[in-house]
């Protein structure tokens, strides 16, 4: 199985996050997250439930000032056990995507397993707040997710209102995508999925 676990501990935030991207069970697919924000843990609980991973966060923060600094952390650890399990990446599918419906949302999410870290992150005017989470830190997290997994990130909201669902398409989107990017291709189980021979 295909498994990483990092630690990270800042004067702003002590992280244990644990990633299984091959999960045969539901035991294996199991999900607890605890950041101390809850809609954050929510996203980050459909982003692994729809991506079929296992995946344990235990963030404890600097949550007085905000949770700027969880969110960021966590999308850095989170970066992190994600190349880490996929190693030199041989045998995986590399690209994946989907255009995903939540309700009146709809949303474009495209991942390349590049060994770049990019994102573009395309989304209509979003209302500043859902209960304590600043959704700007949506775009954080993945831009620190993307950096340290070092992979290329296209997502783009292609229609919606609500930004509770909007933010919900997003990271099912993600998850999907990332899922079918890291899936092993049996016709190149150890082969680099690349003409360089490296990613």
């Amino acid at each position: 199985m295909r498994e990483a676990t990092v630690s990270r501990k800042t004067n702003e935030t002590d992280i244990k996050l644990t990633l299984r991207l091959d999960c045969d069970s539901t035991k294996q697919r199991k999900v607890t997250v605890d950041t101390g924000c809850g809609f954050f843990d929510h996203l980050l609980t459909l982003f692994a439930s729809h991506g079929s991973f296992g995946l344990d966060v235990s963030c404890k923060g600097d949550t007085y000032v905000d949770f700027h600094h969880s969110v960021e952390d966590v999308g850095i650890c989170l970066g992190q056990v994600f190349s880490s399990a996929l190693g030199d990446c041989a045998g995986i599918r590399r690209y994946g995507s989907i255009i995903l419906p939540m309700d009146e949302a709809l949303v474009l999410c495209a991942v390349d397993i590049s060994g770049r870290g990019f994102l573009s992150y395309e989304t209509p005017r979003l209302n500043e707040r859902i209960g304590d989470f600043d959704t700007e830190l949506a775009r954080e997290f993945f831009t620190a997710l993307t950096r340290k997994a070092m992979i290329t990130l296209h997502i783009k909201v292609l229609s919606g209102e609500n930004t509770h669902h909007i933010l919900e398409a997003i990271f099912k989107a993600a998850g999907r995508a990332v899922s079918t990017a890291v899936e092993l291709d049996s016709r190149r189980i150890s082969e680099i999925h690349s003409t360089k021979g490296v990613i």
